[in-house]
């Protein structure tokens, strides 16, 4: 059904999150309608899961509200990568799963810096923790396996973005970067387009253009109008900073299952693990550790993580050096696919241990800043923190601490909300 006349026009902002799914709806005022979360229905690796996960949760949203969406747009992982076929269709099989943002592809590392070129050796997608990386081994994989082609590259967010649409021809600028995308001169860096298997690169377009209305297959899976228009989103990250509306001089942490920095930048900025890209006509640069929450309830659950918190005072350093990484690997301050955990001495009390992992943390943080700061971004003069760890006062203090700037808390600011933000602004546009 068509929404009302007198209704208010909703965005719908859907955020692809390492451990799950978030949805929010948006009126053009700012106002928070509807905002809900769950977890993936499988595999973070299926991408059955994402589409699913999505037609279950949006259909938790009544149905006045769900009548009253006329633009939506979602956001994914960044360097989450799948092979499918040119109707969206998966392979069979393990080559049905995608690779994840964190897995390294360090024996592709050598190929895929000979395809971005000397002159992009700095490139996020020159690395072993890039999407280029990962998409050599899936074609290597496909081959090994005797899957013959055509085969489309995309990332979590492009594959379900065209989903919506019946079309998979797109992909999101931000969420190609590490493809080896190149947001100044508009092109595939390298010899990129000119591989055989170019052809599976997707069709690239900027955050916030209108792609075009619901497929019907969608729209009926979903309960949204067929005219609701669907709007190309970004990276998980890039789309909490959206929700934050950082001022001159600020600089976004996202303490989700991962650890990512984000800020505005006068010019652009290249590294291994570095993101840089467009964003409400700026340069957003970063960068994504592996490190992050998720580490962190590997050890104790969220209600001993609060109670351990309270134990914790944060003014007095825990004597302890470790470095949280869920494995061994990392992407960002450094590109390392061998960097390994330090998660020991463990202390006796768990209190303890809890800040020396907080203090990691705050660590990598501390180190990623100052590696941006290093290439030529401008100093951050305050933090503000986003995701489920922004809900920790003691973790605050200890990262204000050892950051040397204030830091604020924002975790009612979701990537959802950055998402529905982005859906409305760009429909209701002149």
């Amino acid at each position: 059904m068509p929404p009302e006349a007198s209704a208010e026009p909703l965005g719908l902002g859907v955020d692809l999150g390492s451990s799950g799914l978030r949805l929010a709806l948006i009126d053009r005022h700012g106002a928070v309608a509807a905002e809900c979360a769950a977890p993936y229905p499988g595999p973070f690796e299926d991408p059955q899961a994402w589409r699913l996960g999505l037609i279950g949760l949006c259909g938790t949203l009544p149905a006045s509200l769900r009548g009253r969406v006329v633009a939506l747009a979602l956001d994914g992982t960044s360097g989450t990568l799948l092979l499918c076929r040119p109707n969206g269709a998966l392979l069979d099989g393990p080559l049905s799963r995608a690779l994840p943002y964190h897995q390294a592809c360090p024996h592709q590392a050598a190929a895929a810096a000979a395809l971005v070129g000397s002159a992009a050796a700095q490139a996020p997608a020159a690395g072993a923790s890039g999407s280029l990386a990962r998409a050599l081994q899936l074609l290597a994989n496909a081959t090994a396996a005797g899957a013959a082609g055509p085969w489309l590259l995309r990332h979590q967010a492009d594959w379900l973005m065209g989903w919506l649409l019946g079309d998979w021809r797109w992909g999101e600028e931000g969420n190609n970067l590490r493809l080896g995308w190149d947001p100044q001169a508009q092109a595939w860096l390298g010899s990129l387009a000119a591989q055989s298997w170019s052809p599976a690169l997707p069709a690239i377009c900027r955050s916030g253009a209108q792609l075009g209305a619901l497929g019907g297959e969608a729209a009926a899976a979903l309960g949204l109008p067929s005219g609701c228009q669907v709007v190309a989103g970004s990276t998980d990250a890039s789309a909490a900073v959206l929700a934050a509306d950082p001022q001159p001089g600020d600089g976004i942490t996202v303490l989700g299952t991962t650890l990512v920095l984000k800020q505005f930048s006068p010019e652009p900025i290249q590294g291994p693990g570095i993101s840089c890209q467009r964003l409400a006509g700026q340069w957003l640069v970063g960068g994504a550790s592996n490190a992050g929450c998720g580490g962190r309830r590997g050890f104790y659950s969220d209600g001993q993580l609060a109670e351990l918190s309270r134990q914790i005072d944060p003014r007095r350093p825990s004597g302890l050096a470790l470095r949280p990484l869920p494995r061994p690997g990392e992407r960002f301050p450094v590109d390392d696919p061998t960097l390994e955990p330090i998660l020991e001495p463990r202390p006796v009390g768990d209190a303890l241990y809890l800040q020396a992992l907080l203090e990691g943390l705050a660590a990598i943080e501390q180190q990623g800043w100052r590696r941006l700061q290093e290439l030529g971004a401008p100093p951050v003069r305050r933090v503000l923190s986003l995701g489920g760890g922004a809900r920790n006062p003691q973790w605050r203090l200890i990262r204000q601490r050892m950051l040397g700037v204030p830091v604020l808390n924002r975790p009612q600011c979701t990537a959802a909300q950055g998402m529905a933000r982005l859906a409305l602004s760009a429909c209701l546009q002149p």
